[in-house]
C-alpha cells in the first residue's frame, strides 16, 4: 500500500482537480511552433554571435549532462542533439549519463559548473518539481540556470507487461483493484513525472499499487520487457520501441487527445478521466552567468538542428513533438514551473529523501 506520504500527494494532487477547479494540466504552458519568430531570430543570429563576444569557444570538449541512466527519453534526445552539435561546433559534445538522487545529482552538478559553454544539461520538468519535493535539492531551477531552448514535449504512456491479462485500461483498474495494492507500478524515478501521473491516476481511478522507482525510463523499460514489474507509466520516446515490437502494450497516453504515434491507443481524457494531461517538456540549459553570445550562438544552434530534416526526422520517430522554442520562452516557462509544482507539493506535505 502507498505510504502516508504518498497518499497525501496523491489527495493534494487529485483535489486540485474536484469540482468547480479547472482540469490541472500538468504539462505546463503551450510552446509556440516549431520556427516560431524568436527561434527563426536565434537561428538567423548563430553565426554573428561569433563575432560579438564567444570569442574561441568551444575551446574544449563540450559535456552534454543527462540526468538519467541511458534508454530514456532525455537519453535520446541528448544524443541527437550531442551529435549534431558536435558537427556545427568544431568541438566534440559529449554526451554524459549522470543518474541518481532523482536527478538532483545531476542538476546540482551542472548548477555549480563553470559558466564558461562547456557544460550543458538535458533538462526536463523534474528539474522544476524536485526542489518542492526533496529537503535539500542542492540547486534553485530559476536562479541557478540559463535556459537555452525547449526542444521537445511528449506524452507519458501506462505500458503493461506482455504476459498480464488486462488488455485495455478499465481492465488494467479492475486488477488493480483486485490485486489490493500489490500491482507494481513504475516510473523514471521519485517524482517524475510519470511519478505523478501514475500517483494522479490511481487517486482518480480510487486504486492502489506499488511505486517502483528506477533512474530513468531506460532501465525501467528493460525491467517491465522481462515481466520483473508489472506495468510502467513512462515518457512515449522511452517505450515506443519496445511497444512497436511488441514486447510490451500500451494501454493509454496522458495527451489530451491520441498520440498520432500511437493512434490505436486511447488517452486517459477519452477513457473516463476528462482533463486528464500531462505531457513533459524538454530542452538545453546552461549554469547561470554563461554568457548571451555562446548562449545565442546554442540557441541558434540547436534551432537549426531542429529543423534539420534528419534530426527532426529521428526525433519525431521516436515519438517527440518538436517544439524548438528559444530561450526566452524557455525562460518563461521554467519560471512559471518553479512557481506552479510547490503549489501541489506543500499541498501534501510530501517530501522525498
Amino acid at each position: 500500500m502507498p505510504s502516508p506520504t504518498r497518499r497525501r500527494l496523491l489527495s493534494a494532487t487529485a483535489a486540485l482537480l474536484s469540482a468547480g477547479a479547472p482540469p490541472l494540466v500538468l504539462s505546463g504552458h503551450a510552446a509556440p511552433a516549431q520556427g516560431d519568430s524568436e527561434g527563426q531570430g536565434t537561428s538567423q543570429g548563430a553565426s554573428q554571435a561569433t563575432d560579438q563576444g564567444t570569442g574561441h569557444w568551444p575551446a574544449r570538449p563540450i559535456r552534454l549532462i543527462i540526468p538519467v541512466a541511458p534508454g530514456g527519453s532525455l537519453d535520446i534526445l541528448g544524443r541527437v542533439l550531442a551529435k549534431r552539435l558536435t558537427a556545427t561546433l568544431g568541438q566534440p559534445v559529449v554526451a554524459e549519463n549522470m543518474a541518481g538522487g532523482g536527478s538532483n545529482i545531476a542538476f546540482e552538478h551542472v548548477a555549480h559548473a563553470r559558466p564558461d559553454g562547456h557544460t550543458l544539461l538535458v533538462g526536463s520538468d523534474v528539474l522544476a518539481i524536485n526542489p518542492a519535493l526533496y529537503p535539500r535539492a542542492g540547486y534553485d531551477p530559476v536562479r541557478d540556470f540559463a535556459p537555452v531552448a525547449e526542444a521537445v514535449r511528449a506524452p507519458q504512456v501506462l505500458v503493461v507487461r506482455d504476459g498480464l491479462e488486462a488488455r485495455d485500461i478499465g481492465a488494467f483498474l479492475s486488477l488493480a483493484r483486485e490485486a489490493g495494492g500489490n500491482l507494481s507500478m513504475a516510473s523514471q524515478g521519485n517524482g517524475s513525472l510519470g511519478h505523478l501521473a501514475g500517483a494522479l491516476l490511481a487517486q482518480r481511478a480510487g486504486v492502489a499499487w506499488t511505486h517502483v522507482p528506477y533512474r530513468g525510463g531506460g532501465p525501467a523499460v528493460i525491467d517491465l520487457t522481462g515481466g520483473h514489474i508489472d506495468a510502467l507509466m513512462v515518457t512515449l520516446p522511452a517505450a515506443i520501441e519496445q511497444i512497436r515490437a511488441g514486447r510490451i502494450r500500451a494501454l493509454a497516453v496522458t495527451s489530451a487527445g491520441r498520440d498520432p504515434n500511437l493512434p490505436g491507443v486511447p488517452s486517459l481524457a477519452e477513457s473516463g478521466f476528462p482533463g486528464f494531461e500531462v505531457v513533459t517538456w524538454q530542452g538545453i540549459l546552461a549554469p547561470a552567468g554563461t554568457p548571451a553570445p555562446i548562449l545565442r550562438r546554442l540557441a541558434g544552434e540547436i534551432a537549426a538542428g531542429l529543423a534539420d530534416p534528419e534530426v527532426s526526422g529521428q526525433l519525431r520517430a521516436q515519438a517527440f513533438e518538436i517544439t524548438g522554442t528559444g530561450p526566452d520562452r524557455f525562460r518563461a516557462l521554467v519560471t512559471a514551473e518553479a512557481r506552479r509544482w510547490p503549489e501541489v507539493v506543500r499541498a501534501s506535505g510530501a517530501r522525498l529523501e
